[in-house]
């Protein structure tokens, strides 16, 4: 059971790394013994994860990069493949929101939002696609992880036009990706509820209890549940899983009520 659920010795590539779910995933790959680079904008947030994130034993490297920046999703792609002969995973996680009505959206939201949640993904797939390659067999495939979210499975409460627009079309881009990379490389979507994280902060400080309350498992998700999904994913457990949408929610998309929160306005990545 170990060896089914063993990422040891994998690379990985996680982006928007510093905080949040990102965070929680590299730290469970490195923990699990895989190689891990990690991306964010801000130089000394990376550089800081990635000491304390080594510092147990485990390999994590930070590499700065402003993914809402075509030309920096290249750089990145081209330092990766200068260290290394093969990527065995990428979790395209990076992402930002903005919340407000839809009489009051501006177009510069719009745009910043799907340059880093879905264009960003895309270039890096596109630019890393000879490492994925070369590192997935047809009986260990390289895997592709895009963070979509639960919000592109149903109405949110919030409306976040951009974000969730975004992240309904990295499902089916990753439906996609998993047609035309198979059968060497997977691709998947997780799909997150509520998690802490500093782009969720104001929200659940705000109304915690009450998005707990509507979520059928009656609690906001943890560390070990988006751990566990992405090793899943990752390891030989998960490599005949490929173009699937996996909602860790607690099952808020299912859920029959909703409530209506105030306005909350965000451009935190």
């Amino acid at each position: 059971m170990s060896e089914l659920f063993s990422v040891t010795g994998k690379v990985a590539l996680v982006t928007g790394g510093t905080q949040g779910i990102g965070r929680m995933i590299a730290q469970g790959f490195v923990e699990a013994g895989a190689r891990v680079y990690l991306t964010a904008r801000t130089k000394s947030d990376c550089e800081d994860v990635a000491q304390e994130l080594s510092a147990g034993g485990g390999e994590c490297v930070a590499i700065p990069a402003d993914l809402s920046d075509e030309q920096e999703c290249v750089r990145l792609a081209r330092e990766i493949a200068d260290r290394e002969s093969g990527l065995h995973i990428l979790v395209n996680n990076a992402g930002t929101a903005w919340t407000a009505p839809v009489e009051q959206f501006p177009a510069s939201a719009w745009d910043s939002v799907l340059d880093l949640g879905l264009k960003a993904p895309l270039f890096l797939v596109r630019e890393l696609a000879p490492l994925l390659r070369a590192a997935g067999t047809a009986e260990d495939p390289a895997r592709i992880v895009n963070i979509g979210s639960a919000d592109a499975l149903r109405v949110p409460e919030m409306p976040t036009y951009s974000a969730a627009a975004a992240k309904a079309a990295i499902h089916h881009i990753t439906r996609m990706l998993a047609h035309d990379f198979a059968p060497t490389v997977t691709a998947n979507v997780i799909a997150p509820g509520s998690f802490p994280s500093r782009m969720m902060a104001g929200v659940l400080d705000a109304m915690g209890e009450e998005i707990a309350a509507v979520t059928p498992l009656q609690r906001i998700g943890r560390p070990d549940d988006i751990v566990g999904t992405a090793i899943y994913l990752c390891s030989r457990a998960g490599s005949y899983v490929t173009g699937s949408v996996l909602a860790v929610d607690g099952g808020l998309a299912t859920a029959r009520t909703g409530f209506v929160p105030g306005r909350f306005l965000t451009d935190a990545q």
